[in-house]
């Protein structure tokens, strides 16, 4: 019961910081330092990556209308006016080719280096680094921001150009645990004179597939046997990361309508001081 309770404190973890720019791993590998959930290590390497699917649902049921690139409801781009084409809602299928383009710089990385990178980046003095030299950036490049007019303001105006470099900003998260994918995204785009609802419009879409696609690389690269407790932790985690990520993205979205992202470059600031205070003294890190 205790390890059920664990997995549905993970899952409310994972729901809250897969989405505010705060690094969902980073805070996943320091939430394991105080309560540990009771399974192999291989399998909670598996854990920690196939439980963001349950948040990635999330971004599915509440922008499908947005996504879904086929039917001639809210068609107001068709491919053709008659036959099949009819059905093919051309704007989607653009914006996905984007999607994908942005995936590429990560998926290369994560391909070649993903046990690399587990072995010698995933603990606790890269995140609380991580934190710290990209809550600066938010600050900084958020009172750059202030003083510009955005150039893109949906994300149907985003180019191929900036939907490769969005990809480039995915890449910095991929690499360092703490970095927080969706910060490096929503923050970079900010920067490059993208508004900040379309960045994170565009940053929730862009991880379906890259959420997807990490889950599957690392079920296909899973050795071990599975049991039915560890079935059963992994549903909890999945099954409440997908009802707080739903509050999570409705509630982050009404709140850069007017507020930008300051306040959570002073947060990952705060944190990782408090991380490396703790690594020092034996807290955690043992």
């Amino acid at each position: 019961m205790l390890d059920y309770l664990v997995a549905f404190l993970f899952g409310i973890v994972e729901g809250i910081t897969e989405w505010l720019p705060v690094s969902s791993t980073g805070h996943m590998i320091l939430l394991n330092e105080f309560f540990k959930l009771n399974v192999s290590e291989e399998f909670y390497s598996l854990y920690l990556v196939v439980i963001q699917l349950g948040a990635i649902l999330a971004v599915v049921l509440i922008f499908w209308l947005d996504i879904w690139p086929f039917g001639t409801k809210h068609n107001k781009h068709p491919l053709s006016n008659e036959g099949f084409g009819r059905y093919i809602k051309k704007d989607k299928f653009i914006m996905w080719f984007k999607i994908i383009v942005a995936c590429i710089p990560a998926a290369i990385i994560g391909v070649l280096l993903d046990d690399w990178l587990d072995e010698h980046f995933y603990n606790y003095v890269v995140v609380a680094i991580a934190l710290i030299v990209f809550g600066i950036a938010f600050i900084v490049v958020e009172r750059l921001a202030r003083k510009k007019k955005f150039r893109v303001n949906t994300v149907s105006e985003i180019s191929w150009l900036d939907s490769l470099l969005i990809g480039v900003f995915q890449l910095l998260a991929a690499i360092f645990p703490g970095t927080s994918r969706s910060g490096s995204t929503i923050v970079g785009s900010i920067g490059i004179g993208i508004k900040r609802e379309a960045a994170a419009r565009f940053t929730f879409y862009l991880a379906i597939p890259v959420m997807f696609g990490a889950s599957l690389l690392k079920i296909l690269k899973f050795e071990g046997d599975v049991s039915a407790h560890e079935i059963g932790l992994l549903a909890v985690g999945m099954v409440t990361a997908f009802i707080v990520s739903i509050a999570v993205i409705k509630g982050l979205l009404a709140y850069i309508r007017k507020h930008d992202f300051t306040v959570f470059g002073y947060y990952r600031i705060i944190l990782g001081i408090i991380v490396l205070i703790c690594g020092a003294t034996g807290v955690i890190g043992k």
